[in-house]
C-alpha cells in the first residue's frame, strides 16, 4: 500500500467515525428530549383530564411563565457555556459548569421569591399556581443547567439519564396530584420531581454549583449573554403575552385550546426541542472543523425539521374524534381545530432554527438579536390580531403567518453573517 493510498484511508476513518460520532450525539439528544417531552406530555395531559380546559388554561399561564424564567437562565447561563465551552479541555469546562449553574440557580432564587410574592398577590384561581412555582424554579432552573452543561461536554447520555430520573420521579408525584385535584398540587408536584433531577445532576457530574461564581460569570459572558438574555425573552416574551392577551380577548378556555393542540403537536416537538440542544454544539463543531460547510449543515437542518413537521401535523388531521377524546378529554373539540396553522407555524419554526444555530455558533449575536425581536414582535401581533379577528382559530393562524415570515428574517442574516465571517474570521471557543 502506497504513503498516499494510506493516507486517504487513515482520512476516510476519521470522516467515518466523524459522522458516527455526531449521529451519536444528535441521537442522544433527541433521547433526552423524549424523555423530558414525555414528563411534560404526561403532565398536560393529567391536568386536562383530571380539571378541565378552564383550569388547563391556568395551567398553561402558569406553564408559560416558566418558560420566561428558563429563557432568562438560559440566556444568562448555559447559552454562553454552549457556545465557549463545548468541546474545551475538561478542566475548564467544570470550572465554567461550576459557575454557569450557580447562575441558574441564582437566577431561579431571585425570580422565584418575585414570582411567590406575585402569586400570594393574586390569590383567587391563578395565585396559588404561581405562588407553587416561585418555591420550584430553583431547582426547575438547575436541572435544565445540567441537560445543557452536559450536552456542551458531549455528554448527552447523562443528560438523558437525568431527564429519565425526573420522568420517574413525576410518576408518583401525579398520582398525589390527581387525588389532591388542584392546579397547585400539579404544579408542585411537577417542580418536586425536577428539583429532584436536578439534586441528581450534581451527583453524575461531580460539580457543585457555585452561586458566588455568578457575578463573575456574568461579568465574562457579558458580551454575549446579555444579548442572549435579551433574544430569550423576547421569545419566551411573546408566548407570555399572546398567551395572557388571547385569554383577555378570547377568555381562559382558548389559551387551554392552544395548548392542547400543542400537546398534538408534542412527538414532533420533542424531536425539534432535542435537535435544539445538539444544534448550536455541533454547529460550533462544523464552524471549526470545516466552516465552509456550516450554511449547508444549518439548512439540511431546518428543513429537516420543516419536512417532519408538515408530515406530522398531516398524520394527525385524520385522528377520530374518539381517540382525541380519549387522550385530551374535553379539549380536544377546540384544541383540533388548531392543527392545521399550528402545523404550518412549527414547521416555519423549524426552518428558522436551523438559521439560529448558525448564527449562534458564529456568535453573532447582534444580528441573532435582531431577527428575535423581530420575530418576536411578529408573532404578538399576529396572534392577538388574529384573535381580535376570528378568535382562537385568528390568532394560531396569525402566529402561523408570523413565524414563516420570520424564517425568511433568520436565513437572511445568517447568509449576511457567513459572508462576514469569512471575511474576517472570529473564534468564540474559549479555554479558559
Amino acid at each position: 500500500m502506497t504513503p498516499m493510498t494510506t493516507e486517504a484511508a487513515k482520512a476516510t476513518a476519521s470522516a467515518g467515525s466523524a459522522k458516527r460520532a455526531l449521529v451519536g450525539r444528535l441521537s442522544w439528544g433527541l433521547a433526552d428530549q423524549a424523555a423530558s417531552s414525555m414528563s411534560n406530555f404526561v403532565v398536560g395531559i393529567s391536568v386536562a383530564r383530571s380539571l378541565g380546559v378552564t383550569a388547563f388554561g391556568v395551567f398553561s399561564l402558569a406553564w408559560v411563565t416558566y418558560g420566561v424564567v428558563l429563557n432568562v437562565s438560559r440566556g444568562l447561563a448555559t447559552d454562553p457555556l454552549v457556545v465557549r465551552f463545548s468541546g474545551v479541555p475538561e478542566a475548564s469546562w467544570r470550572g465554567a459548569v461550576a459557575r454557569s449553574t450557580g447562575t441558574a440557580l441564582g437566577v431561579g432564587a431571585v425570580l422565584g421569591a418575585v414570582c411567590l410574592l406575585v402569586g400570594l398577590g393574586l390569590g383567587g384561581r391563578v395565585g396559588p399556581a404561581f405562588a407553587c412555582l416561585g418555591v420550584m424554579l430553583p431547582g426547575l432552573l438547575l436541572q435544565d443547567a445540567w441537560r445543557f452543561s452536559f450536552f456542551s461536554a458531549g455528554a448527552g447520555r447523562k443528560a438523558f439519564v437525568n431527564d429519565l430520573v425526573w420522568g420517574v420521579a413525576l410518576v408518583p408525584a401525579m398520582v398525589v396530584a390527581a387525588r389532591v385535584g388542584s392546579v397547585a398540587a400539579f404544579v408542585l408536584a411537577w417542580g418536586a420531581s425536577g428539583a429532584a433531577a436536578a439534586a441528581y445532576g450534581c451527583l453524575q457530574s461531580g460539580i457543585r454549583p457555585r452561586m458566588t461564581g455568578a457575578r463573575g460569570w456574568l461579568r465574562e459572558q457579558r458580551d454575549l449573554g446579555y444579548r442572549y438574555l435579551v433574544e430569550n425573552v423576547s421569545l419566551s416574551g411573546a408566548s407570555q403575552l399572546r398567551a395572557y392577551g388571547l385569554g383577555a380577548i378570547a377568555g381562559v378556555g382558548a389559551v387551554g385550546a392552544v395548548r392542547g393542540a400543542e400537546l398534538l403537536l408534542g412527538p414532533f416537538l420533542a424531536v425539534l426541542m432535542g435537535l435544539s440542544l445538539v444544534t448550536v454544539p455541533e454547529a460550533a463543531r462544523v464552524l471549526r472543523q470545516a466552516p465552509h460547510r456550516l450554511g449547508s449543515f444549518c439548512l439540511l437542518l431546518g428543513g429537516g425539521q420543516a419536512v417532519a413537521a408538515l408530515l406530522w401535523g398531516g398524520a394527525l388531521l385524520p385522528v377520530p374524534n374518539r381517540l382525541g377524546e380519549l387522550v385530551l378529554g374535553d379539549v380536544w373539540q377546540s384544541a383540533s381545530q388548531l392543527i392545521v396553522p399550528l402545523t404550518l407555524g412549527v414547521a416555519g419554526a423549524g426552518l428558522g432554527t436551523g438559521a439560529a444555530a448558525g448564527l449562534r455558533a458564529l456568535g453573532a449575536a447582534r444580528r441573532s438579536l435582531r431577527c428575535q425581536l423581530f420575530a418576536s414582535a411578529c408573532y404578538v401581533g399576529g396572534g392577538l390580531g388574529g384573535a381580535a379577528v376570528a378568535g382562537t382559530a385568528g390568532s394560531a393562524w396569525g402566529v402561523a403567518a408570523a413565524t414563516v415570515s420570520s424564517s425568511a428574517v433568520w436565513w437572511l442574516q445568517l447568509r449576511s453573517a457567513l459572508r462576514e465571517h469569512n471575511q474576517n474570521p472570529i473564534p468564540e471557543v474559549r479555554t479558559s
